[in-house]
């Protein structure tokens, strides 16, 4: 019996691939890198030939939870005269997801692109970036590139002469975490208080100002030009079967080159590791977040599992926005799953008790055992808090905010122990900073 040898896997720019050109973000560079081409083509097709091209591309959600964005769109009832919305999720919030930002920042037009072809689509006038407050840069650029846009026709009235109106909004919202979640950000954009809605109606029934509404990632919308100019066999081609296509893997913390590496789904955190230079010299993988700090973290026996959708969760987590934050033995877990906690507690909008009560709870539990206060039946106490959060809070914010809690336990058990058994915390946390020896 042979044994199937896997061939390396290697970058595939899609995205990033002019973004080390000088001003990469103007309508110039874009168009001269074959910008705006997506959009003729799509709007001599049918809006029923775009979707179905996208779901034949097998392109998924690229904000976390993976859904198909060509079957999201279908869900929309047939027109009635009346508005329906397209709105684009740009909340980058969580801790160590970083992918949205720089690509609004490099290349803001493949999203505008993105959103008007998107529009044609699903027969909606009018798309809405709904962007976090505190990136005022990212506003600032997405404004420039609307304009530019639609000084140069592709945004307004009888777009490129086909007789569509298509425009879009960029939002700045308040800065809350909640508002990434996609009925919490409607209400932020219609001017109530970013809080989730209760489900069903879902948005692509009763959305945006009750209307029919699709509510996509950044990088899902972006997407969708490269779909359309390359073909859906294209896409499909890359990735895996059932996870299509290429995507952003955003590495931080200790490896030497961290950042943003564009690669097909199904590469594997081993050949990204290669890619970035290697740990940081002298030390080793401890553990890792395939999706951010909201998706049960890995170990380094994790090292060769694919990242797509389904062998992530085949292994016990979620691919989520393929944030991986890269830790060594330098790290102290409790410490880091503590100020993750602390993040989720901050970051609960109180709505509902298991997330309100369970979060602030956790932290009290977690700040113990850093300390070395504890007792070993706090452990227990964190799972049991854990369950009673878990599946019964209103929202994924309170399912994420168990997530780190429960795998760290569950791989290092021994650490939180040994915590208790030396009186405090036996990490020091100087050594796992880039400093750390510098003066010495």
């Amino acid at each position: 019996m042979t044994e199937t040898v896997r061939e390396p896997v290697t970058l595939t720019p899609v995205l990033s691939k002019h973004w080390n050109e000088a001003e990469s973000w103007t309508l110039e560079s874009y168009e001269r890198n074959g910008g705006y081409q997506a959009l003729r083509k799509a709007l001599a097709m049918t809006p029923e030939d775009v979707v179905g091209a996208v779901k034949d591309s097998g392109l998924r959600g690229r904000g976390g939870a993976g859904f198909p964005t060509g079957l999201k769109w279908s869900f929309l009832p047939k027109p009635d005269g009346n508005p329906r919305y397209l709105v684009i999720n740009a909340d980058e919030s969580e801790p160590g997801t970083c992918k949205d930002i720089p690509l609004m920042m490099a290349t803001p037009q493949y999203l505008i692109e993105g959103a008007i072809i998107t529009c044609h689509a699903i027969r909606a006038e009018r798309a809405f970036i709904y962007l976090r407050g505190e990136v005022v840069h990212v506003y600032r650029r997405l404004l420039q590139a609307v304009e530019e846009a639609r000084a140069a026709g592709y945004l307004g009235e009888n777009v490129l002469g086909s007789g569509q109106n298509i425009d879009i909004v960029v939002h700045a919202g308040a800065g809350a975490y909640i508002c990434g979640e996609e009925t919490a950000l409607l209400d932020s954009l219609e001017g109530r208080r970013g809080q989730p809605r209760l489900k069903p109606p879902f948005p692509a029934v009763a959305g945006l100002y009750a209307r029919p509404t699709v509510v996509n990632n950044v990088e899902s919308i972006a997407s969708v030009p490269s779909v359309i100019d390359n073909g859906s066999s294209w896409f499909s081609g890359l990735g895996t079967a059932k996870s299509a296509g290429f995507g952003f893997f955003s590495l931080s913390g200790h490896v030497k080159r961290p950042g943003q590496y564009e690669a097909p789904l199904g590469i594997t955190l081993r050949e990204l590791i290669d890619m970035a230079g290697g740990m940081r010299e002298g030390h080793e993988l401890k553990f890792w977040t395939p999706g951010g700090s909201s998706t049960p973290m890995f170990t380094a026996e994790h090292l060769d599992v694919p990242l797509d959708f389904e062998s992530t969760g085949a292994a016990g987590s979620m691919l989520g926005t393929r944030a991986l934050q890269i830790f060594d033995e330098t790290v102290c877990v409790v410490r880091a799953v503590l100020r993750w906690t602390e993040f989720y507690a901050h970051e609960s909008c109180g709505k509902c008790t298991p997330c309100r009560e369970g979060t602030y709870w956790l932290v009290q539990v977690l700040r113990q055992l850093e300390n070395g206060q504890g007792q070993p039946s706090d452990l227990d106490r964190l799972l049991d808090i854990c369950d009673n959060i878990l599946g019964r809070s209103f929202c994924a914010l309170g399912d994420g905010a168990t997530s780190p809690i429960s795998s760290s336990v569950q791989h290092f058990r021994d650490e939180y122990l040994r915590h208790l058994d030396e009186g405090g915390c036996p990490f020091d946390p100087v050594k796992s900073t880039l400093f750390a020896g510098v003066n010495a």
